[in-house]
């Protein structure tokens, strides 16, 4: 996009144009690090928690492609730090959704006024860890609001959090006694059509649908009907002894309720490139029919099960359009399981009370287009699984100084079932600005596909200046295969 002229002067456009011909071509830098080297270990706090010693207040929701960094923050930081997740998606906690929104500015200033202006506010003694359990929901794309209640615990990992052992059986059950499983699954690659976005932000149709479609599609394990209410906080982790038919491949767990009416609801999942099941640094083929042990952390949750519902686990070797498929179909052999449920006692009502949601008056505006989302999945006629995604932020002109902004983008995932060779992605994506009489546009589209040994990408970059073509850029690449 363009700097503004009313900020920069008629020097905008030779800036614009300089932007434009040194865009750099993120995907080729990215795919070549395909594993987790020294590229990524530079922006990872997790490499050195002791680094961060200012006072942190981790605030996320449980929608947010982010959920997991409140807990492993609040963990492992020695720095003052707090934790707050709610039911809400990639937005600020006092207008985000699903509802019900808190008082975040208020939590803001409580925390700066006391670490920077060394105010008592009193949050060095909140508890460490504020979250928003959410009651069971009959599955949708989306929710204006989670019923459920906010817990609090003083110290985060919870010593009142006991971990509840559940066994995979040969007959598809969950159960407190070991066994044998010994079954196999080879999913269809379009299996994971239910999963929603990986970061909802849009308010609309992004969150995980029924997930029944994607069962059938998995190796499904049931609990029995639970008799009490069962509050699930923290990680629930799966480990598996497994053998695979194949040097590499993926697999993907979901932990869902299992409703009284066969509905499916998703709770957390998590995904594993099992050629990375001993370290993401230095990957290595796996050797056929070997056995392996893995232990997969699905994501952090706060999620009641009522009684009358059962637990599921359900396991896939493909979960499009959220994971790559590796280059050829896999069959993984389970040969025994254990799943490990974060079991918190019930609360029967809130532990914490926010503050109600406060903000400045909106800043004056007009809307000159309405945001819209939508996400379709459809099977076409050659037999391809194809997810469509508009995602329109719509249009709006600032009325303090006229400034026009807006975008939108067009995404679209292919795959055949029986081919992982066939997943194709594209995107289009505009983004318009400006001032009436002196408005741009740029335009980049995108897609990329693979073989059994590169990746390749192409994509091309457009500007106009009232609607006149001033720019235009080619980009396409090719980059080996590295154990994905």
């Amino acid at each position: 996009r363009p700097p503004d002229s009313a900020l920069v002067g008629e020097k905008w456009r030779e800036m614009w144009l300089h932007r434009l011909n040194n865009q750099p071509y993120n995907w080729s830098q990215w795919m070549r690090h395909q594993h987790r080297d020294d590229y990524w270990k530079h922006g990872s706090v997790c490499e050195d928690y002791s680094a961060i010693k200012a006072a942190v207040l981790s605030i996320g929701g449980w929608h947010d492609g982010y959920r997991n960094t409140i807990s492993h923050l609040v963990e492992n930081l020695s720095a003052p730090v707090k934790g707050i997740v709610g039911p809400w998606n990639h937005k600020y906690p006092h207008y985000a959704g699903p509802k019900p929104a808190i008082g975040f500015l208020q939590e803001a200033r409580r925390w700066w006024d006391h670490w920077l202006k060394g105010e008592d506010t009193g949050v060095d003694k909140d508890p460490d860890y504020r979250a928003y359990v959410m009651d069971s929901l009959s599955p949708q794309r989306w929710y204006d609001q989670r019923p459920g209640r906010w817990i609090a615990e003083p110290v985060w990992p919870s010593p009142s959090i006991t971990d509840h052992a559940l066994h995979l059986t040969a007959d598809g059950h969950l159960q407190r006694e070991p066994g044998v499983v010994d079954r196999s699954i080879a999913s269809p690659q379009d299996c994971g059509a239910q999963t929603g976005e990986y970061f909802p932000f849009a308010y609309s149709d992004e969150l995980p649908d029924e997930q029944t479609p994607d069962d059938e599609r998995s190796l499904c394990f049931d609990a029995a009907t639970s008799t009490e209410v069962m509050d699930i906080v923290g990680a629930p982790r799966v480990t598996l002894r497994l053998r695979s038919n194949r040097n590499q491949g993926q697999i993907a767990v979901r932990l869902c309720d299992l409703q009284p009416d066969g509905r499916s609801a998703h709770i957390s999942f998590g995904c594993l490139n099992l050629t990375h099941h001993q370290s993401h640094e230095s990957p290595k083929e796996l050797v056929v029919d070997e056995p392996i042990t893995i232990t997969l952390a699905l994501d952090q949750c706060a999620y009641r099960l009522p009684a009358g519902h059962r637990l599921r686990v359900a396991i896939s070797t493909a979960y499009w359009p959220m994971v790559w498929p590796s280059p050829e179909a896999v069959e993984l052999t389970i040969e025994t399981g254990t799943l490990h449920v974060p079991v918190r006692a019930a609360a029967e009502a809130d532990e914490w009370q926010f503050e109600q949601p406060e903000a400045a008056p909106a800043w004056r505006s007009v809307n000159r287009r309405v945001p819209q989302y939508s996400r379709k999945t459809h099977r076409a006629a050659d037999g391809r699984v194809v997810t469509d995604i508009h995602c329109d932020s719509g249009e709006d002109q600032d009325l303090e100084h006229g400034l026009i902004s807006g975008s939108w983008v067009r995404e679209s995932f292919s795959i055949q079932p029986d081919d992982p060779l066939s997943a194709r992605c594209s995107a289009r994506w505009q983004q318009t600005g400006g001032r009436e009489g002196q408005m741009w546009r740029t335009e980049v589209e995108c897609s990329m596909h693979g073989d059994h040994g590169n990746f390749y990408s192409a994509a091309s970059l457009r500007a106009f200046e009232n609607d006149e073509l001033i720019f235009e850029k080619y980009y396409g690449d090719k980059v080996e295969r590295d154990l994905v």
